[in-house]
C-alpha cells in the first residue's frame, strides 16, 4: 500500500528520533509538564479525540479504565496491554473482552500526536491521559497523572497478568492483591466504584451467590438464555458515573462475587462502602486520588528497555518474547 507524505514524515521523524535520542530511559525524570516544550498542544488533541469518541461510543469510557487498570496494575503503566502478537496481554483470560473502541482511540489519538509532534509522547501516556480526559468529560474530578513514560518492549508474564483482581476473590483476597501494588483498602473500595459503568461477560457471573436470592437467579436465568450477552455492572444507572454502585451492594444487587465480597465479611470495607452511598461528593473525591495513585504506579523497565512505539500494537524492531511465563517485566 502506497504511503502518504504524512506518513513519511512520521518514519522521518522517528528515525531522526532514534539517532538523537538512542538512550532513553525508564530513570528519565516524570513530571506533569513533561510534554509541554515538545508536544504543546497535546492535551487538546486528546480531549477532542475522547470527546469524539464517546458521542460516538459511550462505552469507551469504562473501556478506556479497564484498559488503563489492567495496563498499571500487573507491573505498571507501560502501555504492554496494547501490544499485539502470539503472547499478548489481550490474549489471557483476565483481559478477555477489552472494548476494541478504546484500542482503536488510543490508536488513533497516536496518530495524531505523532503527526503533529513528531513520536515524542508514549502510548502509555496516551493512555493514562486519554483516561483521565474521559474521567473528566464524565463529570468527575480531575486527578494528576506523571508523564514521560516509555513504552515496554515485550507484554508482562502470565504470572504479572494473572495478580489482576478476579470476580470470584473474597475480600480478604482483594485487600492482599491491592496491598502488593502499593493501594490501600480505601483505593479498593473507590476504584470499585468504577462499576458504575461498563458491562461483564456471563463468564463472570457463575459463582455469584449469596445476597438477594431473587437477583442472583434472575441473573443466571438471563446468562443461560443468552450466555454471549453482556450485563451491566450497575442495574440501575448502567449510563451514569454515579454512586449508585454503592447503594446496589447495599441492597444486595452487585453483578460480580468481588462486588458484594466489599459488604460480606469485613466491617471497616462495609462502612467505607456505606459512606460513598451516602456521600456521592466524597465517593467522586476518593476515586480521583486512587485513580491518581494507580495511574502514578511506577512501572518495571529496566535500564534503556523502552521506547517511544510508532504503532502502540506492536514494538518498533524485533520480535514479542517467546514466552509469556518469561514475558518483560516492562519497567522498574
Amino acid at each position: 500500500m502506497a504511503w502518504s507524505n504524512a506518513n513519511k514524515a512520521v518514519l522521518a521523524m522517528g528515525l531522526v528520533a532514534a539517532l538523537l535520542f538512542p538512550a532513553a530511559t525508564a530513570s528519565s525524570a516524570l513530571s506533569y509538564d513533561f510534554h509541554d516544550n515538545s508536544c504543546p498542544n497535546l492535551l487538546n488533541m486528546v480531549y477532542n479525540a475522547v470527546d469524539a469518541a464517546r458521542q460516538e461510543d459511550p462505552g469507551v469510557v469504562p473501556g478506556l479504565l479497564r484498559i488503563t487498570y489492567h495496563d498499571c496494575f500487573p507491573q505498571g503503566c507501560d502501555g504492554s496491554i496494547l501490544l499485539t502478537g502470539p503472547n499478548s496481554e489481550q490474549k489471557m483470560p483476565q483481559n478477555a473482552g477489552l472494548r476494541q473502541s478504546a484500542l482503536d482511540l488510543i490508536e488513533s489519538i497516536r496518530d495524531k500526536v505523532h503527526l503533529a509532534c513528531g513520536p515524542t509522547v508514549s502510548c502509555a501516556d496516551i493512555t493514562n491521559l486519554a483516561t483521565r480526559v474521559a474521567v473528566v468529560q464524565s463529570g468527575m474530578p480531575g486527578y494528576n497523572v506523571t508523564l514521560g513514560r516509555l513504552d515496554s518492549l515485550e507484554p508482562a508474564s502470565a504470572a504479572q497478568v494473572a495478580a489482576l483482581p478476579g470476580p470470584d476473590l473474597v475480600v480478604s483476597e482483594l485487600v492482599d492483591s491491592f496491598a502488593s501494588r502499593g493501594l490501600d483498602t480505601t483505593d479498593l473500595v473507590a476504584l470499585s466504584g468504577a462499576h458504575t459503568i461498563g458491562k461483564t461477560s456471563c463468564r463472570s457471573l457463575k459463582k455469584r451467590w449469596g445476597e438477594n436470592a431473587d437477583f442472583v437467579d434472575l441473573l443466571h436465568s438471563f446468562c443461560a438464555r443468552y450466555p454471549e450477552h453482556k450485563v451491566d455492572l450497575d442495574v440501575i444507572s448502567p449510563n451514569d458515573f454515579d454512586n449508585q454502585y454503592y447503594i446496589n451492594l447495599q441492597r444486595g444487587v452487585g453483578v460480580l462475587n468481588s462486588d458484594m465480597a466489599l459488604v460480606r465479611d469485613d466491617p471497616y470495607i462495609r462502612n467505607l462502602v456505606n459512606g460513598f452511598a451516602r456521600d456521592q461528593g466524597w465517593f467522586f473525591s476518593q476515586f480521583s486520588n486512587s485513580m491518581s495513585k494507580l495511574a502514578n504506579l511506577p512501572p518495571k523497565l529496566q535500564g534503556n528497555d523502552g521506547e517511544i512505539r510508532f504503532s502502540c500494537s506492536k514494538r518498533n524492531n524485533g520480535p514479542m518474547a517467546a514466552d509469556a511465563h518469561q514475558g518483560f517485566s516492562a519497567s522498574a
